[in-house]
Parts: C-alpha cells; structure tokens; sequence
C-alpha cells in the first residue's frame, strides 16, 4: 500500500507513524513546509519519498491524508482533483467538517472522500512529536459526503483500525456541533482565563506561581497551535458562536445569581454539574465506560514498580499508569487505567488486599 500525506505534524506524523507500524512495507510519499522535519521523517524510517508540494507521483498512492491546518487542506484539494483517480481515497484530519465537506463537493470529489477527525492531540505541535501511541484505543470520527462510495468508507474505516483506532461515522453538521461546543470552546475558554492571569496578576506574580494544580490542568489546551485555531474557528464559527452564546448567558445567570448572594443558585449549578459528569463514565455509545482507579501512595521511589509487580503477579493487563499531578480534587497520587470492567475490579481486590487505598475515577 502506498500513502500520500500533504501536512506532516503531530496528526499527520502520527498517522504515518502507526500505520508504518502495522504495516512495515507500505510506501509513504509526504509533503510540508518544513524540509527539516521531512528529513527527519525519512530518517527514522517513516517517509519513504520527500514531494516538493502536490507532485503527480500521489496519483500512484491507495489514500492520501490532507493533515495541514484545516483552511490550507481545502486549498490542495483543487491540485488533487488534477491528479488523483477515481480509486484514490481522499481523507483530512481536521477538526472541523462541514467546510471541507462543501469544497469536496463543489470540486466533484465527493465520491472518493471521507471526512476524518482523530480525537486526540497535545498542546504540542510538530513531527517531532509525533506518536503512533497517540491513535491507539481513541475514537476517529469519520464523516463521508452524501456522494461516499460505501467501498471508500470500508477502506478508511479499515485504515483506522489499522491504526489501533475506533471508527466512528457521524455526519458532518452532528461533527461541528458537537465539538464547538466540547473542543473549540474549551479551547476559547482556556486561552481567556490564561490571559486574565496574564493581564491581572500582581507584580509578584503570585497567581501565576500558584496555577500549578486545577488550573494549569484546565487551561492545559491554551498552548495550543495559534494558527491551526485561527483556521479551526474561522472553519467552524457559526457553530462556535452559537454555544458561546449560549455560554455567555450561563456565564451571566451566574453573575447575577452572585449578585444577589443567591448561592442557591451556585448550590445547584454544582450539584447538577455533578450528576451530569458523573454520567460520563457509564454513557453508552461513542464514549464507553472508562475503567481506572486511583492509588493513594507516597511520592517516593520504588511506589510504582511495587504496584507494577503486584498486578503483573495476578495477570492483569494494564492499559496506562500515570502520576496524578493534581491533587486538589482529592485523586491518589496514582492513576491506573484498564482495558475493560474485570481487569478493573481485579486489579482493586489485589490492591485492596495489599492494603492500597483506592478512589475510583469518574
């Protein structure tokens, strides 16, 4: 197989990366702005031919992944439509859908494409941070045209489990609604309250000193690629403005409630938040039950590798171990990660009878 990539960053690398993985003959043919990174991609392996743009030689590839920022994926696919076949799978990986949807569109190309949106990244950006981890066990919304071929669904939906990723097919206006409201403004909300630290912090710079435990974590997303924002908002404004209004007049409601000293009002807000996310973990459909615990340990050497070896000890397979770096919502220093609800309870007795304190996640 061979796979064309225009936009080689922490996406696009990763993509390259674990479909070279998986399968180690395959052919891949990239291009982006930075030769220097492309020749890094040729040296670890993962770039087999360094293009100089939108070359002719794409047109010998089974799909090619448009992976630069959302706005400038829209401006190749005029060259692609010159070059490619009729067989030729056309996917992105951009995080809004209905733009791109309605460029393929108008250039005929509707037929071979098929939307494609990874849920995951870093508030870092760059091949150098490029990880083929970084796709395995995530969802990967897919969103075909009206014109999809059902044969270019099947191969994508088999490229991302490939992969190690989950397809999900969703339409493309049910995409952009969705995640204006949990990604794009998220993004907004934090870049804001980085900057009023910025604007109103005291020479002493005591909020900025300490923002290390519930903020830092929540404001996580604002260092961010400005310029794939710009063009993600620019993408997807409609849909952003719609819930950022409707988060202005929450954010309103909340004024005034502490205005009056209402804090009935704020008793509620918390308790119907609560209930709500509460939920996230045993939803059904797209977000399956996340099944991890935290460990409350002390931070000193050696607490790891003692539970690393107690579970190795009982055959549990262990999906992810990670050090919870804030504590403020009163989470073990440990958090553990299972691939479903038998390891998960397995792995609780075992501890539980080394007499390790658990706090089970939500």
């Amino acid at each position: 197989m061979t796979y064309g990539f225009i936009g080689l960053g922490l996406i696009g690398g990763s993509i390259a990366k674990a479909l070279k993985a998986e399968e180690p003959g395959c052919q891949i043919y990239a291009y982006m702005p930075s030769r220097e990174m492309l020749e890094e991609a040729r040296a670890d392996g993962t770039v087999d031919r360094i293009l100089s743009g939108a070359e002719p030689c794409l047109a010998d590839c089974d799909a090619v992944f448009l992976c630069a920022p959302v706005e400038t994926n829209g401006s190749y696919l005029v060259s692609l439509r010159d070059i490619l076949t009729p067989d030729t799978l056309i996917t992105d990986v951009g995080s809004s859908k209905q733009s791109i949807e309605r460029t393929v569109l108008r250039l005929g190309l509707g037929a071979q494409f098929v939307g494609g949106h990874p849920m995951a990244g870093s508030e870092k950006s760059g091949y150098t941070y490029a990880d083929p981890l970084l796709l395995e066990n995530i969802f990967y919304l897919l969103c075909p045209t009206k014109d999809t071929r059902p044969e270019m669904l099947s191969r994508m939906e088999h490229l991302v489990r490939t992969m190690l990723a989950n397809p999900y097919v969703i339409d493309a206006a049910t995409h952009d609604r969705a995640v204006a409201t949990i990604s794009h403004l998220p993004h907004l909300i934090a870049a804001a309250l980085v900057n009023l630290v910025k604007d109103t912090d005291n020479a002493a710079h005591t909020m900025r000193s300490l923002a290390a435990g519930g903020f830092k974590d929540i404001t996580r997303i604002a260092s961010s690629s400005p310029i794939m924002w710009q063009q993600i908002f620019s993408s997807n404004r409609e849909s952003v403005l719609t819930v950022l209004n409707l988060y202005i007049n929450s954010l309103t409601e909340i004024r005034s409630s502490l205005e009056a000293d209402n804090m009935q009002y704020i008793h509620e807000l918390f308790l119907k938040s609560g209930k709500f996310r509460d939920q996230f973990s045993d939803a059904a459909g797209l977000l399956s039950a996340q099944y991890s615990f935290s460990v409350h340990v002390s931070d000193k050497p050696g607490a790891i590798s003692i539970i690393a070896a107690i579970l190795a000890a009982g055959s549990v397979n262990v999906k992810n171990i990670g050090i919870n770096h804030n504590r403020e919502s009163g989470d073990g220093a440990l958090r553990i990660e299972f691939y479903d609800a038998e390891s998960c309870q397995k792995a609780a007795t075992l501890l539980c009878g080394y007499g390790f304190e658990l706090e089970m996640n939500r």
